[in-house]
C-alpha cells in the first residue's frame, strides 16, 4: 500500500509538472483589518474554481499537503509576532478514497484570518508565502504564492463609533471575446453576517440586492448567482433565514456590446448584523475594470463635484486636545422598568388576567403534596412568568441599529411609524369591545394539556406559558405600547428588556404571593363590569399613543397633517371622550348598566379633567403653549398652525443652513453652536422646551450664540444638482440625496458620533470652545457649559 501511495503521488507530481503553466484553479486575494493600534488581522481569501477544492491547514500526516502560511521576516526581524494560528472559514470533512482517511477541504471559496501583533511601529508592510495543494477529480497541483500586506496608516486621535464589518472587492474574468464574468466578494468580520438575495418575506430581514446601470454597452446574462449560505431560524424574525458568514461571493455574467467599454458600474444593497444588533442598510458602489484589475474597497472615477462636496463635509475641526472628550453616560433604564411594572399592574386588572389569579393559585396549592412543596412551586411559577417576558425581548437586540449613515432608523422610519399607528388603533378598538384579538385556541389548549400531563419543573413552565398565551388578548396591546415606545427611544433593545422585565415582574408577583398566602384571595374584588371599564380606558390611551407615531411620520415627511395645535386638539377630544364615557354618557358593546360613581372613579375623573384643562393653553399662540410636562410628545413649537417669527425652537434665531450660519457668526462676531437634532427626537424636544426655555439659558443662546440646527432625519430631497456621492475613508460610497443624509454624514465625519441631541461650540476657525455635549437635563450644568464656551471665544 505504501508503494502504491508513493506511485500515486509521483503521478500527481508529474501531471502537475506538465499542467502548472496553464492551471490556476485557486486565486488569492489579501486584505488587512485593523483590530487596535498594535494588532491586525491578515486576511487571505481563496476563490476556488468549480470542481476543485483546497485543503485545510489541519490535516493528518501521510495524506494531502495542508495549506500553510510562511512569514520569512519572522525569522529575520522582530517586526511582528503571530497571535495563535490562522482561523479558517467553514470547511468540509469527508473520507478520501485516494488517501484512505478523512480530509478537510474547501469548495468555491475559503478565508483564512491570521491575527498579529506589531512590535516595530515603523513597519508598513508584511510579506508572506502561501503554500497549498488543490485537487479536482482527476489531478492535483502544488503551488506557492508570494503576497504582500500593506498595513493601514495610524488611526487619528479621535476614536470612532462607526462600524464597518464588510469589506468588498470585485474582479472581472474574460470568458470569451464578448462575455465577461464579474466576481463580487464580501469579506465579513467575525461574528457578523448579511443576508441572501432570496429572502422574500416582507417582515423578514433585508435581502442583499445588486443593481446595474442601464447601458447600451452591455446586457446581463442571467441572474446574479451567490455562494453557499447558512440557513438558521432567527427568533427576531420568527422564520428561517439565509445568510453569509466570513465571506460571500456573487457572480454576474455580461455580454459586451461596445468593444471600447473599460469598466462596469454596479451597486450592492445589504444589511449586516451580529448576534446583538443590525446596522442599517448600506449601499456600496463598484466600478470594476474589465482589464482584470481587482477593485479593493475603493471607488474609481467619481465625478469632480462629488469629490469636492465630500471634502467640504470635513470642517477640519481642531482643539480636540484642549478638552476631554465627554463620556456620554447611557440613560438609566430604571424609568422604563418602572413603566413596564406599571403596565403589568394594569394588565392584572384586565378580564383575561384577573380571573386567572384564583384559578392558578388553586391549581398549585392543591397539586402540592405538602405546604413546602406548594410554596416552592408557586415561587417557581412566578419566576417562569417573569422569565418568559424577559425572553420575549431578547430577539429585538438584533434590531438595535448603530449604523452612523442612517440615524434614528426606527424612530424616523415612515413606514414603521405608520404600521405602529395602525396597530395601536386596532388595539384600541379591540379594547372598546368591537372585536377581540386572540391567539389560536389550539395553542393555549396544547400548552394547557402539556402542563397537566408533564410533571415537575417542565409542567410548571408550561403553566406559565399557558397564562401568557391565554392573557394575550389583554396583555398584547399593553406590550405593543411598550414595544413601540421602547424601540423608538434612544435606549433601544436594552430599554425594551428593562420594560419587559418590569412587566413580567408585576404580572408574576400576585400569582406568587397569593399562592404563598391563599387567604388573601378572599380580599380580592369579584370580577365584573369594572374590568371592562379598565379595558375601555386603555383603548382611549392607545388612540392617544397612536397619534405620536403618526406625528413622527408627518414631521419627517413634512406632510403638515398634524401640526402641534391639531395634535393637542385631538388629545383634548380623546380626553373629553374618556370623560363622557366615565360619566356614563357614551357606551361600548360590553358595558353594563351605569352605576353610581365611587370615590376612586371620581378621583380618576378629576385627574382626566385636570389633564384636559392643562392641554388647552397648547392651542394658543402664547407663552403658555409650551406644555413642559409633555415635552417630546406633541410636535415641536415651530411646527404650528400659527405664523411664527422663527422656525426655530422657542422663537430663537437659528440657521438651518451651515454656510449661512457660519457667515452670520463671522458677521456678528459670535461663537457657533452646532445643534445636531431631529424632528422625531424626543430628547431634543425636552432640551428645547425644558432647558432652553429657562430665562438665563434662553438669553445667552439668543444674544450670544449663532445656533445652526441641523436635522439629521430630514427626508426632504436636495436639489438634484446638490446631490452627490460621499467617499468614506474606507472607500465605501454613501449617496447624499436628502438634507438629513448631508447633516448625518457631516456629524459622523467630524465628531464620530451619531446620537441626537448633540451640541458643539466652535469659533470661526472651526476650533472647539468646549467639550461636546449631548442630552443635559441639568439646567445649571448646561448653562455653565455655554458660559465656558463664550469665555473661551472671547479669549
Amino acid at each position: 500500500m505504501k508503494y502504491l501511495l508513493n506511485l500515486l503521488l509521483f503521478v500527481l507530481f508529474f501531471i502537475n509538472s506538465i499542467s502548472a503553466q496553464v492551471l490556476e484553479p485557486v486565486k488569492w486575494n489579501v486584505s488587512v483589518d485593523k483590530v487596535s493600534n498594535t494588532e491586525y488581522n491578515l486576511i487571505y481569501t481563496a476563490d476556488i474554481e468549480s470542481h476543485w477544492h483546497l485543503y485545510s491547514q489541519n490535516l493528518p500526516e501521510g495524506g494531502a499537503i495542508p495549506t500553510e502560511f510562511i512569514y520569512d521576516s519572522l525569522s529575520k526581524t522582530n517586526d511582528f509576532k503571530l497571535i495563535g494560528k490562522a482561523q479558517e472559514s467553514k470547511s468540509i470533512t469527508k473520507f478520501d478514497k485516494v488517501f484512505q482517511m478523512d480530509l478537510t477541504y474547501f469548495d468555491s471559496e475559503a478565508t483564512f484570518t491570521q491575527k498579529i501583533e506589531i512590535l516595530n511601529p515603523s513597519i508598513t508592510s508584511i510579506e508572506a508565502e502561501i503554500s497549498y495543494q488543490a485537487c479536482d477529480d482527476k489531478m492535483c497541483i502544488f503551488e506557492s504564492e508570494l503576497v504582500t500586506f500593506n498595513l493601514p496608516a495610524t488611526a487619528p486621535k479621535k476614536q470612532s463609533n462607526i462600524i464597518d464589518p464588510v469589506k468588498w472587492t470585485s474582479e472581472a474574468k474574460k470568458i470569451s471575446e464578448t462575455e465577461y464574468e464579474i466576481i463580487y466578494t464580501g469579506l465579513i468580520d467575525d461574528h457578523w453576517h448579511f443576508y441572501s438575495q432570496i429572502e422574500g418575506e416582507d417582515m423578514g430581514p433585508i435581502p442583499t440586492a445588486f443593481t446595474f446601470e442601464d447601458s447600451e454597452d452591455y446586457v446581463l446574462l442571467g441572474e446574479t448567482s451567490e455562494s453557499k449560505t447558512k440557513t438558521v431560524f432567527e427568533q427576531a424574525f420568527q422564520m428561517e433565514v439565509r445568510y453569509f458568514e466570513n465571506q460571500a461571493i456573487f457572480k454576474q455574467r455580461f455580454k459586451i456590446l461596445n468593444p471600447e467599454l473599460k469598466s462596469i458600474t454596479a451597486e450592492v444593497f445589504y444589511q449586516a448584523c451580529d448576534d446583538e444588533k443590525c446596522l442599517a442598510p448600506t449601499v456600496f458602489e463598484f466600478n470594476t475594470s474589465l482589464d482584470g484589475q481587482a477593485q479593493r474597497t475603493e471607488v474609481i472615477g467619481l465625478d469632480a463635484a462629488s469629490q469636492a462636496k465630500s471634502e467640504a463635509l470635513n470642517l477640519g475641526v481642531t482643539g480636540w486636545d484642549n478638552y476631554k472628550k465627554e463620556a456620554i453616560a447611557k440613560k438609566s433604564n430604571f424609568t422604563i422598568f418602572f413603566l413596564g411594572f406599571l403596565g403589568g399592574l394594569i394588565a392584572l386588572l384586565t378580564p383575561c388576567v384577573f380571573p386567572m389569579i384564583p384559578l392558578t393559585v388553586s391549581f398549585f396549592t392543591k397539586s402540592a403534596s405538602d405546604s413546602k412543596k406548594g410554596l416552592a412551586n408557586s415561587i417557581l411559577y412566578g419566576f417562569f412568568i417573569f422569565l418568559i417576558y424577559v425572553l420575549l425581548s431578547l430577539p429585538f437586540h438584533v434590531l438595535d441599529s448603530l449604523d452612523p449613515e442612517i440615524l434614528n432608523n426606527i424612530s424616523t422610519n415612515v413606514t414603521l411609524n405608520i404600521i405602529f399607528f395602525v396597530i395601536f388603533i386596532a388595539f384600541a378598538f379591540s379594547f372598546f369591545g368591537y372585536f377581540e384579538l386572540t391567539l389560536p385556541h389550539s395553542w393555549s389548549a396544547a400548552l394547557d394539556n402539556k402542563a397537566n400531563s408533564i410533571g415537575g419543573i417542565i409542567g410548571i413552565f408550561f403553566m406559565a406559558m399557558t397564562l401568557a398565551i391565554v392573557s394575550f388578548s389583554c396583555t398584547g396591546p399593553i406590550l405593543g405600547t411598550l414595544l413601540g415606545s421602547s424601540l423608538t427611544s434612544d435606549g433601544g433593545a436594552m430599554q425594551l428588556t428593562a420594560g419587559m422585565s418590569g412587566f413580567g415582574l408585576a404580572l408574576a408577583l400576585p400569582f406568587t404571593l397569593f399562592a404563598m398566602f391563599p387567604k388573601w384571595l378572599n380580599s380580592l374584588p369579584k370580577s365584573g363590569g369594572w374590568l371592562n371599564t379598565v379595558k375601555v380606558v386603555l383603548g382611549f390611551i392607545e388612540i392617544a399613543l397612536a397619534l405620536k407615531f403618526l406625528s413622527n411620520a408627518d414631521l419627517v415627511k413634512h406632510w403638515g397633517i398634524l401640526p402641534r395645535e391639531v395634535f393637542i386638539g385631538l388629545w383634548i377630544i380623546i380626553g373629553i371622550g374618556l370623560l363622557l364615557y366615565l360619566l356614563g354618557k357614551i357606551k361600548f358593546p360590553h358595558d353594563g348598566p351605569f352605576k353610581k360613581i365611587s370615590f376612586s372613579k371620581g378621583a380618576f375623573i378629576f385627574l382626566v379633567a385636570a389633564f384636559v384643562v392643562y392641554l388647552i393653553p397648547g392651542l394658543t399662540n402664547t407663552k403658555y403653549a409650551n406644555l413642559k410636562l409633555l415635552s417630546g410628545f406633541p410636535p415641536p413649537l415651530p411646527y404650528s398652525l400659527y405664523e411664527k417669527d422663527s422656525e426655530c425652537p422657542l422663537g430663537l434665531n437659528c440657521y438651518k443652513d451651515l454656510e449661512a450660519g457660519i457667515a452670520a457668526a463671522k458677521e456678528q462676531n459670535k461663537p457657533i453652536m452646532l445643534d445636531f437634532t431631529g424632528y422625531a427626537c424626543v430628547n431634543c424636544r425636552k432640551m428645547e422646551e425644558q432647558v432652553w426655555s429657562q430665562d438665563k439659558i434662553y438669553q445667552i443662546l439668543n444674544d450670544n450664540y449663532i445656533i445652526i440646527s441641523l436635522y439629521v432625519d430630514d427626508r426632504k430631497e436636495l436639489p438634484e444638482a446638490e446631490q452627490f456621492k460621499y467617499i468614506k475613508a474606507n472607500g465605501l460610497v454613501k449617496k447624499i440625496k436628502t438634507i438629513g443624509d448631508q447633516w448625518a454624514t457631516l456629524q459622523t465625519v467630524n465628531f464620530q458620533n451619531n446620537s441626537q441631541p448633540f451640541y458643539v461650540l466652535l469659533n470661526h476657525d472651526m476650533e472647539l470652545l468646549n467639550h461636546t455635549t449631548a442630552y443635559t437635563p441639568n439646567e445649571d450644568e448646561y448653562l455653565e457649559w455655554l458660559k465656558n464656551g463664550l469665555e473661551n471665544f472671547k479669549k
